[in-house]
């Protein structure tokens, strides 16, 4: 197997190092170099050449990334001969390529179960990608025991399933070389990634929570890359995750994927409110799709449960080493007149195996009908993780079953079997057929199958059906239960079973009583409404939802700009529109001083200034306006959402004009009078705003009123995120029903809401700037206009129409810039208002040259007359 990564090849062709051509396989899997590679914190700009010619459209094809390779090894009984392998059918991701359209093509990279010594690591990975599309990941021993048995199922593993770390004995202190070797390990995947990426083309997948942040690695090296990733474990609520130390490093890495897909709504509302409340992110539905804007990329969420490969199932069911366990288990238990309570579990704390066998031991104690008849088959599969926990759960549980026993058994009858030993799938399906009941009481668990698994094999087939008449079930009377806790991932899709909380041992006995004891076509009618959903949302639609939704988020990835930022863990991509660019402080300047006219319109909060808790402006602001407004050649308009008076206190600028409350009143120098942009507006309508605001001030604490002249504003930055935004969304539709018949607006920020009069905007003001200047015959030749919020995207969108129009000249340099990377109207973009502080003191710089210039010309014509 080649060692040479992908990207290798590509610092080979730009000169960056010395490398070795790839061999023919892997060659044959990247097919050919991508169009533009980009390495991290280069701009990546170059769109897709629409005269190059168009070659066949390759097979799509996705790489699948996860832990561990669908592969079963099996190691040589010599050194000399060769290692094999099969597929692994039982594993999740090889139902992919069983269920997914034939043009797609799957390669999958991942750890093998066993240990491969070094020396053979080249030739197992050459015949596994030969044969089976596959790229193992090979983890040095040191660095898989602390990714794996450390980071991933000391840390990871327990935290989200909700338990904190609170003594040593709870999941252990937060370890930092586990953290390390975790993040090593995550880089190793990434590295066989690159090994046969076309980033071009492929699509890549990578799934659960051991690879959460190989999505930085993937997005450093190739900033268009699309990408999916898929958390098959639950999220847990911010409470619980705010208290993992490395906790924005995996929520920045998850958020360089493009698509991001969990089981359930609630798994995904936590990590909503995990970037809202550490990233100050906010999310929106766009036409259903819930979408995420972390630096100008739309990050999408994903919500669907994955279901069971159905035709895997059914094969199954046609076994004839399946039908003839049935038949032995028939036997053990109907022909004894047992009724059958199965348990599917692993052997490990989340799974609730105790709080099982205890409601079963409270439903024999408050039921003695049921004694000698009722028996509950609890699988026991090996626990995945390892350590004190395990070995307490197993000793408790060994502790139990014999302790039931012993109180409610009988000679020939035992109301506990526990089948503590792998079970080949085949025999698990048949214990699903035989049992009446199945119980899934896990106290936190991902999506576990185990119920949709247990719903198609009760659903069987014609061979099984006459099996089962001759046990008295009529072919015509499929029918299944479910009891199941509300704290697994399938719980909000089986509606019909029977939910419970585990922990309330009484409640879940009573449940299982009656699940025993429903009418038969009650039964009958849960079993299939169930099997209508399983069988229709399996595998295979979870996988092709999943990808279609993967390319539709990825479809604009070539017509955008990207930039890498950040270092380590931190690194993400800035992704916008071709047009927009940083504005260049040379070409601005030049312009600058070759203008004649010049409009210069900006926004304060934000822009000039900072946001911050003082929001006076700083001496070095008042002194920059000072210099650009002396200058006659500028018209220099300031517009904020401030009242009049507070603005006129900040900037005592002599010929500086002055849009307050967003435009609505407007001056243009320090000694002319107010005037409004629009006709003047009865505010008799705050005397219905102002008492609903005052309501939600008094119940969403931190949250504060300001009461402007012609505006209201309910500003909850102070307030929870969560549930300010909560309530904003209230107050939006509360305001909008009481004021629907006031000649006002009811407008949102990212922390207040407003209310103002209509026709209000800063568009209002470029216009009016822009026209005052023509009636004067100064139509520009420099226009400059900045802001950095929503209310200032107005001012973009006329300053771009004037363009085109007569109010400015026909030469004019329009420069519209906003604040920051971020979708815009504008054409061009600052980082922050620093920048833009920056920016005018150039202009100022510039300002006061060409006055000193022309005084010194002043100056000579004045010793020339004299001398004449």
């Amino acid at each position: 197997m080649v060692s040479r990564s992908y990207s290798n090849l590509l610092d080979l062709a730009t000169g960056a190092a010395d490398q070795a051509p790839a061999p023919a396989a892997l060659g044959s899997l990247r097919r050919r170099l991508p169009r533009v590679v980009t390495n991290s914190g280069l701009i990546d700009d170059t769109p897709a050449s629409p005269s190059s010619p168009s070659p066949a459209p390759p097979r799509p094809r996705t790489i699948v990334v996860a832990n561990q390779l669908p592969i079963r090894s099996h190691r040589p009984a010599s050194p000399e001969e060769p290692w094999t392998f099969e597929w692994d059918e039982d594993s999740l991701l090889r139902h992919l390529h069983h269920t997914s359209p034939p043009s797609m093509e799957f390669i999958y990279i991942g750890c093998l179960r066993d240990d491969i010594p070094a020396s053979e690591q080249d030739a197992v990975a050459q015949a596994l990608l030969d044969t089976h599309n596959c790229v193992p990941a090979f983890l040095p021993p040191d660095i898989a025991e602390r990714f794996y048995h450390g980071f991933c199922k000391q840390h990871l593993w327990p935290l989200f399933h909700y338990m904190l770390p609170l003594s040593p004995d709870l999941g252990g202190r937060f370890d930092r070389s586990l953290w390390q070797a975790y993040v090593s390990a995550n880089k190793i995947f990434a590295d066989k990634v690159l090994e046969v990426i076309n980033p071009d083309e492929d699509f890549v997948w990578v799934h659960d929570y051991h690879l959460m942040v190989l999505p930085t690695f993937l997005r450093k090296r190739f900033n268009r890359i699309k990408l999916g990733f898929f958390l098959h474990s639950p999220f847990p609520s911010s409470e619980i995750y705010k208290t993992l130390p490395v906790r924005e490093e995996l929520l920045r890495a998850m958020l360089n994927s493009d698509l991001i897909g969990f089981h359930t709504f609630d798994y995904a509302r936590h990590f909503l409110s995990c970037c809202g409340r550490m990233l100050g992110l906010s999310y929106e539905s766009k036409r259903g799709h819930i979408c995420l804007e972390y630096y100008g990329r739309t990050v999408s969420i994903k919500i669907l449960p994955v279901g069971v490969h159905m035709e895997q199932l059914k094969t199954v069911l046609g076994l004839p080493e399946t039908e003839a366990k049935v038949a032995e288990l028939m036997e053990m238990y109907m022909g004894k007149g047992r009724v059958v309570m199965l348990g599917v579990d692993d052997m490990d704390i989340f799974k609730g195996i105790s709080l099982k066998l205890l409601a079963m031991e409270e439903l024999l104690r408050q039921h003695p009908e049921w004694h000698g008849k009722l028996v509950l088959v609890q699988v026991a599969n090996p626990a995945r993780g390892r350590g004190k926990d395990v070995a307490e759960v197993q000793a408790e549980t060994y502790a139990m079953v014999r302790r039931i026993n012993e109180v409610y058994g009988a000679p020939g009858y035992e109301p506990v079997v526990l089948i503590d030993e792998p079970l080949q799938f085949y025999e698990r399906v048949a214990y699903y057929i035989i049992a009446e009941v199945c119980l899934v009481t896990a106290v936190r668990d991902g999506m576990n199958l185990i119920p949709y698994e247990y719903i198609v094999s009760r659903q069987g087939n014609e061979k099984l059906d006459g099996m089962m008449l001759r046990h008295g079930r009529k072919p015509d009377e499929k029918k299944s239960m479910l009891v199941v806790s509300e704290f697994i991932g399938c719980s909000p899709s089986l509606s019909g079973a029977v939910r419970v909380n585990p922990w309330n041992i009484e409640a879940v006995a009573d449940a299982m009583e009656s699940a025993l004891v429903l009418p038969e076509n009650e039964k009958r009618l849960r079993h299939d409404k169930h099997f209508r959903y399983v069988s229709t949302h399996d595998v295979g639609y979870w996988a092709n939802s999943f990808l279609v939704d993967l390319d539709r988020t990825c479809r604009d990835h070539a017509q955008r700009r990207c930039w890498g930022i950040g270092f380590g863990l931190r690194f993400r991509v800035v992704s916008l529109d071709l047009t927009f660019r940083k504005l260049s402080l040379e070409s601005i300047l030049m312009a600058y001083r070759n203008a004649k006219t010049r409009a210069i319109l900006m926004d304060y909060d934000g822009t000039l200034m900072p946001q911050a808790i003082n929001k006076s402006p700083s001496a070095e602001s008042v002194r920059i306006l000072n210099s650009l407004c002396r200058d006659k050649s500028n018209e220099v308009y300031l517009c904020s959402g401030y009242d009049r008076r507070t603005l006129h206190e900040w900037f005592p600028c002599e010929n500086l004009g002055i849009a307050a409350e967003h435009g609505y009143f407007l001056r243009s120098k320090r000694d002319a009078e107010w005037k409004t942009c629009i006709t003047p507006a009865d505010c008799s309508w705050k005397q219905i705003a102002e008492p609903v605001m005052c309501l939600y001030r008094e119940t969403t604490d931190g949250s504060t009123i300001e009461d402007r002249e012609t505006i209201l504003v309910w500003n909850y930055e102070d307030a929870d995120p969560d549930f300010g935004s909560c309530q904003a969304k209230e107050l939006v539709d509360h305001l909008e029903s009481v004021l629907a018949n006031e000649p006002v607006s009811v407008k949102t920020t990212p922390h207040s809401v407003e209310v103002k009069p209509q026709g209000v905007s800063k568009g209002l003001v470029a216009r009016r700037m822009l026209a005052s200047m023509q009636e004067r015959g100064q139509c520009p030749d420099f226009v400059l206009c900045i802001g950095d919020d929503k209310s200032d995207e107005d001012m973009f969108q006329l300053i771009a129409t004037a363009a085109c129009g007569d109010s400015l000249a026909s030469k004019a340099e329009v420069f519209a810039c906003t604040v920051g990377r971020k979708p815009s109207k504008a054409k061009y973009y600052l980082d922050d208002a620093a920048e833009v502080v920056r920016l005018m003191q150039g202009l100022s710089y510039v300002s006061e040259e060409l006055a000193l210039a022309n005084h010194r010309d002043v100056d000579e014509d004045s010793s020339l007359d004299v001398w004449e």
